[in-house]
C-alpha cells in the first residue's frame, strides 16, 4: 500500500475513534439516513459495497489467453483467495473492503454451502453470461443506515448440474433456461430469507436475519454469518499491513487489523464458531499445499462433509457464527446480529443490552427515518404500486455500489505474490499502464457486470442525482481523475477493454446532475468542465480521421446494432462513419457550450469557450447535412461506409442510431446571447454567410419565448424523424421505444461487403448473432438509456415550441389525435414506468410469462430491474440487477413533479 494511502486511512481511523464522531448507540440520531444529512459523521464508511460476483472477472485473470471465464470458475471461489476484491449474499464491507461481513446458507443436502450467487458463463450460456438465482435489493437510504435484502433458497438440492448442462445444450434461438425452470420452487419448499441492516453509529451495525419456512414441511436450514479479511497480506508488497486476525472470545469474534480499530461480530443464543484463513485450498486446486493448514473452504467443507478443516485453535482470517434452525411450515424464525467497533472486553449484560430493546429501538428509528425519506421523495400523485417500484428501484441503485480495486501496472506485471499458477497473461488493457482504481463504484450489475463502465455510469449518475446528488457528482468526477483518464484524454471504457469507445455522455449527464442539485454548484462544474476538455480533445482529434466532423466511434455501446462489429472496423476496408458517433459529438460540444455559458455568468473568460463549442457544433451540423447521414428519401439518419474513390454507401437500417441526432439540441435565451456578444456576432456571421444554417440555429423567436434552438435536426428533418419514432409499427411499444424498427421483421436489411453478406432484422428479445459474446441485444429490445436521452431531447424541444408544435400522436392511432412534444414524453415515461406495474389484469409486463411471478403474491411484489426488455411484450431481459441505468425509473416517476 502506498505511503500516502496509509497516512490517509489511518488519520480516517484515528478521527473515528471512540467519542470522535460516533453517536451513543442506544440513542440513534434522528435523519441520519436522509440526503439532506450534511454532518461530519461517516455513515457512508460502511456499506453494500461487496460484490455478488468476483470469479470470471478481468481482474483475477491471469491465464495465457486471457479466457477468465475459465481462469477463475465458480468451482474454484470457496477455494480460492481473491487477489482483487471479494464477494458474498448480502454482505457489506468498509470503503477500502479490508473487512467483509455476508451470510451464507445450507440446506442440509446441498454439495457447497451457499456463500455466493450461481450462474453460467458466456461460453456456457446460451445467451451469454447469466445468473441462475433470485435475490432483490428492497430497501437502502443513501447513507446505509437502513438497508433491507431478501433471497429464495430451494430447500431441495440446487440444481447445478441441471442448470449447466441444460444451458450448454440450448442454442441462440432458445429461451434462457432459469431455476424456477427446474421446478425446483414447487409446493413452495424454499426459504424465504431476509436481512435487515440498521446502523445505531457509522460503525455499529444491527443485523436481523428472517427465515420463513415457505413450505408444507418442516425443514431445517444452517445460517452461517461469516466475517473475514480481504486478503492483501500475501500480496508480497512494501508497505503492506502485517497479517490480520480473527480471535473467539465465548461466542463473540473479535477482528483486528492494522489499519482499523478491533470490530465485533456477536449474535443471541450460542452458535458454534467456525473459524479458518482466507488462503487458498492449493491442495484442492493444484495438488499440492498452501500457505494454511485451514484454508478458504474450511468451514464449507466441516459443515457440509465433517471435515476437519477448522481451526481448533479458533483464531484466522475468515469466521463464522453456525446457527441451525428448524423451523415449521409457514413459520419463521429469526438471528439477531451485531457488527461494531469495539474491542474484546465486553461484558455479557452491556451484550444482552445490544441485541435487546436497544436493538429493536435502532431497527424500528431507522426503518422509521427510511418511510420519511421516500414520503418525501415520492410525488402525492403517485400510486402505491408507482411508490413500491421507486423505492426498490433506488434500493437496488443504493445496493450496486461496489468496492473496485484494480491496479492495471501490478497486474500486467502478474502480480508479484500471487499463489496461483500463472500463465503468461493476455496483454489485456496493456495501454493503460497508468490506471490504478480503488474506490466505491456505482456498478452496471452486481453479478453480472461488477466492473464499472464509463457510459452506464453517467446514467447511474443521473439517477443517483435525484437521492444524493453528492455522490453522483463524485461518481461523474472520479473517472475524469488523473489515474482513470489516460494521458491521451480518453476515458476508460469498460473492465474487458478500457480502450473501447463508449458514448461520451459524461457531459450531459454532468449537467443533469447540476440542475439536479439545484444549478449552484460552480466548483463542481468547472472541475468537470476542465477535464471534459481533455476528453473532447481526444474524440476530435482521434475519432475524426478525415477531418470532416463526422465521426467514426466504433463500438459506442450500442453492441450489434449493426450489421457487423463497429468496433472492428468495415469488412471490406474503408470508414464507418456514423450517424450515432457524430450525433454523440454534436450533444457533447453543444453541452460543453451549455457549461460555458452558465459558468461565464460567474466568469467572463468562459464566454469565449462559449465561441469554441458553438462553432464545433456549427461545423458538425454542417457535416452530418452535407455528408450523406441524412438520407432524404428515407426521412432517416443512417451510417455511412466510405471506401476511397467510391460513393458512400448508406447503410439503411432504421435504428436508434438514427434517432440520437434529435439529443443534439439546446435553447440559448435572448439574454445569455446579450451577455456574450462574441456568441451572438458569431450567430448572425452564420446566418448571413451560411443561410443553410436558418433552420439549424432556429434564430427567429417564437411569440411566447425568447429562446432561440439549436439542432442538429433541420426544421424540415424534425417531424419526418418523430414521425418514424412515433410509429407503432416501427419503434413505438407499448412500453417505450424499440432500439430497431419493426418494420425490419418484414424487411431485414442486408448488405454485401467483400465476398460476405452481412444482415439485421427485428428481433424483440435475445439476439440470434454471436457478437460481443452472444449477450448483445440491440436488435429491437427496449432500452432505458436511448429511451431517456430521447425523452430528455423531446423535454428540450418542447420548452423552446411549447404548445404551438402538436403532432400525430400515436402516427397510426386514432384519426385526428395530437399532442404537444411534452406530452409525448409524459406518455413515453408512462409507458416506460409501466413495464413494473400492474396493468389490469394484475400483471406486470416485465415478469413476462413467468406464472411464479405473475400469481404468487410471495414473488409478485419482488421487482427486478433488467438491462433491457422485450419489444413487443416488455418482458425482462438480460441482466436481472441491471439497476443501475434502469434505475432511471426513478428520473421518470419524479419528472411528474417537473414536466414542461
Amino acid at each position: 500500500m502506498e505511503d500516502a494511502e496509509r497516512i490517509r486511512l489511518r488519520a480516517a481511523d484515528a478521527a473515528d475513534a471512540p467519542g470522535a464522531n460516533a453517536p451513543d448507540a442506544s440513542a440513534p440520531r434522528a435523519g441520519a439516513g436522509t440526503k439532506s444529512d450534511s454532518t461530519r459523521v461517516p455513515w457512508r464508511d460502511w456499506g453494500p459495497y461487496l460484490a455478488e460476483r468476483a470469479w470470471g472477472t478481468v481482474r483475477e485473470d491471469y491465464s495465457e489467453g486471457g479466457t477468465a471465464w475459465d481462469y477463475f470458475p465458480h468451482d474454484h471461489a470457496r477455494s480460492r483467495a481473491y487477489r482483487w476484491n471479494e464477494d458474498g449474499l448480502g454482505g457489506i464491507c468498509d470503503e477500502q473492503q479490508r473487512f467483509c461481513f455476508a451470510l451464507a446458507f445450507w440446506n442440509g443436502v446441498d454439495p457447497i454451502l451457499k456463500e455466493r450467487l450461481f450462474g453460467v458463463s458466456g461460453r456456457e450460456g446460451n445467451h451469454g453470461e447469466d445468473v441462475k438465482e433470485y435475490w432483490w435489493f428492497l430497501d437502502s437510504t443513501p447513507t446505509h443506515s437502513w438497508m433491507r435484502w431478501r433471497y429464495h433458497y430451494p430447500q431441495r438440492e440446487f440444481p447445478y448440474h441441471d442448470l449447466l448442462d441444460t444451458t450448454s445444450n440450448l442454442g441462440g434461438t432458445d429461451p434462457e433456461y432459469e431455476l424456477a425452470d427446474t421446478g425446483i420452487f414447487d409446493e413452495d419448499r424454499y426459504w424465504a430469507i431476509t436481512a435487515d441492516y440498521a446502523k445505531a453509529g457509522p460503525h455499529d451495525l444491527c443485523i436481523r436475519v428472517r427465515v420463513e419456512n415457505m413450505g408444507l414441511e418442516p425443514a431445517t436450514l444452517h445460517v452461517l454469518p461469516t466475517l473475514w479479511f480481504r486478503n492483501t497480506w500475501s500480496w508480497g508488497l512494501p508497505g503492506q499491513p502485517a497479517m490480520p486476525r480473527i480471535t473467539v472470545h465465548g461466542a463473540r469474534l473479535v477482528a483486528e487489523h492494522e489499519y482499523l480499530r478491533p470490530l465485533s461480530l456477536f449474535g443471541e443464543g450460542s452458535p458454534e464458531v467456525l473459524v479458518c484463513d482466507n488462503e487458498t485450498n492449493s491442495e484442492r486446486l493444484w495438488g499440492y499445499g498452501g500457505y494454511s493448514e485451514f484454508p478458504k473452504d474450511g468451514i464449507n467443507d466441516h459443515v457440509v462433509d465433517g471435515a476437519p478443516t477448522v481451526n481448533p485453535a479458533r483464531v484466522g482470517t475468515k469466521a463464522a457464527l453456525r446457527y441451525v434452525l428448524t423451523v415449521g411450515p409457514w413459520k419463521s424464525a429469526e438471528i439477531r446480529l451485531r457488527l461494531r467497533m469495539a474491542g474484546p472486553d465486553v461484558p455479557q449484560a452491556t451484550r444482552a443490552k445490544l441485541l435487546g430493546r436497544g436493538f429493536d429501538e435502532v431497527m424500528e428509528r431507522r426503518e422509521q427515518e427510511a418511510d420519511e425519506f421516500f414520503a418525501s421523495l415520492t410525488p402525492s400523485s403517485c400510486s402505491d404500486d408507482e411508490a413500491m417500484v421507486l423505492r426498490q428501484a433506488v434500493g437496488g441503485l443504493m445496493w450496486s455500489k461496489q468496492f473496485y480495486h484494480y491496479n492495471v501496472p501490478r497486474w500486467l506485471d502478474h502480480d508479484p505474490g500471487h499463489s496461483a499458477p500463472i500463465g503468461g497473461g493476455a496483454r489485456r488493457n496493456a495501454h493503460w499502464w497508468h490506471m490504478s482504481a480503488r474506490d466505491v463504484i456505482a456498478m452496471p450489475d452486481t453479478w453480472e457486470y461488477p466492473w464499472f463502465a464509463a457510459w452506464d455510469l453517467a446514467f447511474h449518475a443521473v439517477a443517483l442525482a435525484k437521492v444524493d446528488p453528492g455522490f453522483a457528482k463524485q461518481q461523474l468526477q472520479l473517472l475524469l481523475r488523473e489515474w482513470y483518464l489516460h494521458p491521451s484524454g480518453q476515458m476508460p471504457a469498460y473492465e474487458w477493454n478500457f480502450g473501447d469507445v463508449n458514448p461520451p455522455v459524461h457531459a450531459w449527464a454532468a449537467l443533469q446532475v447540476f440542475a439536479a442539485d439545484g444549478s449552484r454548484d460552480f466548483g463542481f462544474l468547472k472541475r468537470v468542465f476542465h477535464r471534459l476538455l481533455l476528453n473532447f480533445t481526444w474524440w476530435v482529434n482521434r475519432l475524426d480521421a478525415e477531418g470532416n466532423n463526422v465521426f467514426e466511434g466504433g463500438f459506442l455501446g450500442l453492441d450489434n446494432i449493426g450489421p457487423f462489429d463497429r468496433s472492428a472496423g468495415v469488412p471490406a476496408g474503408g470508414q464507418l462513419e456514423q450517424s450515432d458517433g457524430t450525433a454523440w459529438m454534436a450533444l457533447f460540444t453543444l453541452t460543453m457550450m451549455d457549461m460555458a455559458l452558465i459558468l461565464a455568468t460567474e466568469d467572463s473568460a468562459y464566454g469565449e469557450m462559449v465561441t469554441k463549442f458553438f462553432e464545433h457544433f456549427a461545423l458538425i451540423v454542417e457535416a452530418a447535412n452535407t455528408q450523406g447521414l441524412w438520407n432524404e428519401e428515407d426521412g432517416f439518419y443512417y451510417d455511412v461506409i466510405r471506401v476511397p474513390g467510391q460513393e458512400g454507401v448508406p447503410l439503411r437500417v432504421r435504428s436508434v442510431v438514427g434517432l440520437l441526432p434529435l439529443s443534439a439540441t439546446a435553447t440559448v435565451s435572448s439574454a445569455a446571447l446579450a451577455a456574450i456578444p462574441e456568441l451572438e456576432q458569431r450567430v448572425a456571421w452564420y446566418r448571413t454567410n451560411k443561410p443553410h444554417y436558418a433552420d439549424v440555429l432556429h434564430g427567429r423567436m417564437l411569440p411566447t419565448s425568447d429562446l432561440r434552438l439549436l439542432t442538429m435536426v433541420r426544421h424540415d428533418q424534425f417531424p419526418r424523424l418523430l414521425r418514424r419514432m412515433l410509429d407503432e409499427d416501427e419503434f413505438l411499444s407499448p412500453h417505450g421505444l424499440r432500439a430497431l424498427s419493426r418494420a425490419h421483421l418484414a424487411e431485414p436489411f442486408t448488405v454485401r461487403l467483400g465476398e460476405a453478406d452481412y444482415s439485421v432484422s427485428y428481433e424483440p428479445a435475445e439476439s440470434r448473432t454471436t457478437l460481443f459474446g452472444g449477450n448483445s441485444n440491440w436488435r429491437g429490445p427496449i432500452w432505458f438509456p436511448v429511451n431517456y436521452m430521447l425523452i430528455d431531447a423531446l423535454d428540450r424541444h418542447h420548452r423552446f415550441f411549447g404548445d404551438e408544435l402538436r403532432l400525430p400522436y400515436p402516427v397510426n392511432g386514432m384519426p385526428g389525435h395530437q399532442a404537444t412534444l411534452g406530452e409525448i414524453a409524459d406518455d413515453l415515461s408512462r409507458r416506460l414506468v409501466s413495464l413494473f406495474l400492474n396493468d389490469a389484469d394484475g400483471r406486470r409486463p416485465v415478469f413476462g410469462e413467468n406464472e411464479l411471478f405473475q400469481k404468487n403474491p410471495d414473488w409478485h411484489d419482488l421487482i427486478p430491474f433488467h438491462e433491457y426488455f422485450h419489444g413487443d411484450t416488455g418482458a425482462g431481459l438480460g441482466a436481472s440487477h441491471q439497476t443501475g441505468w434502469t434505475a432511471l425509473v426513478i428520473n421518470l416517476i419524479l419528472r411528474r413533479e417537473s414536466a414542461p
